[in-house]
């Protein structure tokens, strides 16, 4: 359904929403689209509260000049998890938009569970929480469930769904940036021959790999990120240091009512990965205290300063995004698994130098703790769930390793060096054992290359078009 049409400044756009199913569980996207709606196999038992089929909204993004072209199809996926696609314009404008519309008709969705698709939030978990207990059923385990449906595998039936149904079932071009290119993996596994090319940013899978060994490969880089900040601007470590133990003495409140203590501090480091990262933290502590001018640092424990905390709130809330912190490590779990138990926890626990007592105060990345979905407001609906799902073993299958192996698909992947969410090793380990593969490793970007400007797609474009991958 084509909901609207506008034009921002050198784009014309036009929204678009279909209906997918909440559950793919025995459907075939292929199927579905020829109207099919038996399921194979077992059906699967409904979720209370929750709907049969939910909404996929999608952007078509073209130059004007481009209007009445038959351009190749390029769809965009997304980072997160729980990310909605870019909005053009905005403040997180996407510069590689500019040069893409040169060559394609861009289409960008907002994943099921975000954005403007249907949208699980907090009041929503609980709504249906409501509705399994009407129904005598468990409360975690049906939320619980309905969050599983939420992640990749649900996720590229939605998309291939997208493509058959509304594209003609033409091949198109993929890009995808972090969590995207999890995506694309497991769109290459599924529905090979969907895609016409492959672009990704910072996000190939450890296939095989499991949460454990990513954040066993991740702490050391927070580690050496935090180092290289406090290299960067040394005075800062005693100003940090002021911070934690001012937190250690009489938590904070935030201003929604959450507490500030030392380990939602560390959560400022989730920033670490990006550019300018160092410098956004550098000029946050810059005015940490009510006085201003950090003279009496050392005299006691400081007043920290409202705009601090306002900032403090703002970077680490996800009242936007739930899903972020929410499906964080469930975007490791493939098929039948050991229980994911909370890793970065675990990982954390045993390595003393993240200890919120230890000085210099070392910040985390992208890691998700217990804690939160007890004292975040904007989390603590998901807490039952989250019990429930760190102790399963059984998710739907993501990747087929067998079929990336013989994958023909041409893949260009830009591999960050010195990626802190993406280990660059596990990256290259994966792609060695992918098929028609071609990284390019680079220690220009952080993870956020993609959205640093325009090169990185140019790059990956030109390798393509040089290897006459594009003429396909």
């Amino acid at each position: 359904m084509k909901l609207a049409s506008y034009y921002v400044p050198g784009l014309y756009i036009e929204d678009h929403s279909i209906d997918v199913p909440l559950d793919w569980r025995g459907l075939e996207p292929a199927l579905l689209a020829l109207g099919s709606t038996m399921r194979r196999g077992a059906m699967p038992s409904p979720i209370p509260g929750a709907p049969e089929s939910i909404k996929l909204f999608y952007r078509i993004v073209c130059s004007p000049e481009h209007l009445d072209d038959d351009l190749p199809l390029l769809v965009f996926f997304q980072g997160g998890p729980g990310g909605e696609s870019p909005r053009p314009g905005s403040d997180a404008d996407p510069v590689w938009l500019g040069e893409a519309v040169k060559h394609y008709r861009v289409i960008l969705p907002d994943q099921r569970g975000c954005g403007r698709s249907s949208r699980i939030s907090g009041r929503g978990i609980a709504r249906i929480g409501r509705a399994a207990a009407e129904a005598g059923a468990s409360v975690s385990r049906v939320q619980a469930d309905l969050l599983k449906r939420m992640l990749a595998s649900s996720i590229v039936r939605d998309f291939e769904y997208l493509r058959l149904t509304q594209f003609g079932g033409r091949p198109w071009t993929t890009l995808g940036q972090s969590y995207g290119g999890f995506i694309t993996l497991s769109y290459l596994s599924l529905f090979p021959g969907a895609i016409q090319q492959s672009f990704v940013c910072g996000g190939v899978p450890h296939v095989p790999g499991t949460a454990a060994e990513v954040y066993a490969h991740t702490f050391p880089r927070m580690q050496a990120k935090t180092e290289a900040y406090y290299r960067r601007y040394p005075g800062d470590i005693e100003r940090v240091a002021a911070v934690a133990d001012a937190l250690e003495g009489s938590t904070a409140t935030l201003p929604d009512g959450s507490p500030l203590t030392v380990e939602r501090l560390q959560l400022l480091g989730s920033d670490f990965g990006m550019k300018p990262s160092f410098e956004r933290m550098h000029w946050l502590f810059d005015h940490a205290f009510e006085d201003l001018d950090g003279s009496s640092l050392g005299a006691g424990a400081p007043e920290l300063s409202e705009g601090f905390l306002m900032s403090v709130l703002e970077r680490t809330n996800t009242c936007a995004n739930p899903l972020y912190w929410t499906l964080q490590e469930f975007i490791y779990a493939s098929g039948t698994c050991a229980p994911i138990n909370w890793a970065a926890a675990a990982e954390k626990a045993h390595r003393h130098e993240f200890d919120t007592l230890a000085r210099p105060l070392l910040f985390t990345g992208e890691a998700a703790f217990p804690w939160m979905f007890e004292e975040c407001p904007e989390l603590k609906p998901f807490a039952a769930a989250m019990d429930e799902l760190m102790r399963d073993t059984e998710f739907d299958a993501v990747y087929d390793p067998a079929r990336l192996a013989a994958n023909e698909t041409p893949v260009h992947a830009a591999v960050y060096f010195d990626d802190m969410y993406v280990d660059s090793g596990l990256q290259l380990d994966t792609l060695s054992r992918v098929g028609n593969a071609h990284p390019w490793v680079t220690n220009e970007f952080e993870h956020d290359g993609l959205r640093a400007g325009t090169s990185v797609f140019q790059h990956l474009y030109e390798e393509a078009r040089q290897m006459g991958h594009l003429a396909r």
